[in-house]
């Protein structure tokens, strides 16, 4: 095989213990299983000691995905993609009780996160959802309100998704071993969400205010909102700056600008 595509953001899980530990998060056992991003197999090589239902792997990579269909082509259980992901409807093929595992390329990591996000149905289909990322966007996913990492991607994840649990794992857990560390977080469904019509008005929200990250939101909030609108948000601080309010009042205000 050819040596790790840089411009895929290839880095192949090669510590074992840790191919465990991410495949113990999670129940496997006679559940319907999508991995994203497989690489050479290592995690798929763990799922399937785990007796999964059925398999289904999304590589990108031609050569990679017909190294895998030529490795798993025995096991009926295993269907292999050669797809884009971005490109790809994962929504369609996730079947009912599904977990979701991707060891992702950082490169496209908050894409394929948002993707997942911004499913049609909800409740999804998907139980479960554990996905690797670089250190330093886990640590923007999972940020609190009034941190320094908080933004639109914790703000949007956690419209959805709880975190279960996570972990973190070194560089030399890849080859090749990328110059940081990585995050793996095991996220479930919400299964009621916050009534937001489309998100993607959460999002153009969200971008409208941190984009402007250090100003106060008394500016910002009146290109969304009118002023009978914005009395209608319980103990709103024009002067606050984006960091310092809540998810719930993201949601306040995108919900106002829906019913507007």
């Amino acid at each position: 095989m050819n040596l790790p595509k840089k411009s895929l953001g290839q880095n192949f899980l090669i510590d074992k213990n840790i191919t465990k530990k991410i495949i113990k998060l999670s129940n496997i056992e006679n559940k319907h299983v999508v991995e994203i991003g497989p690489g050479k197999g290592s995690l798929t090589d763990e799922i399937l000691t785990q007796k999964p239902k059925s398999l289904i792997i999304i590589e990108k990579d031609q050569e990679l995905a017909n190294y895998l269909k030529e490795k798993y082509n025995k096991i009926k259980k295993v269907k292999v993609f050669n797809n884009d992901i971005l490109k790809f409807n994962i929504e369609k093929i996730t079947k009912k009780n599904s977990i979701i595992f991707g060891n992702l390329p950082y490169n496209i990591s908050s894409q394929i996160l948002v993707k997942i996000i911004k499913f049609k149905k909800w409740p999804p289909n998907f139980l479960s959802l554990i996905f690797m990322f670089q250190k330093e966007l886990g640590d923007k996913i999972i940020a609190p309100n009034n941190s320094k990492n908080y933004g639109r991607l914790s703000i949007l994840t956690s419209l959805r998704l709880f975190v279960v649990e996570k972990f973190l794992v070194s560089a030399n857990c890849f080859r090749p071993r990328p110059k940081v560390m990585s995050m793996v977080i095991y996220f479930r469904p919400k299964r009621k969400s916050k009534k937001i019509k489309n998100i993607s008005n959460l999002e153009k929200i969200t971008n409208i205010f941190f984009s402007n990250k250090r100003k106060m939101i008394k500016k910002n909030i009146k290109k969304i909102l009118n002023n009978e609108n914005i009395k209608k948000i319980s103990g709103l601080n024009l002067y606050a700056r984006p960091s310092e309010l809540s998810q719930e009042t993201y949601y306040k205000i995108t919900q106002l600008y829906e019913n507007d």
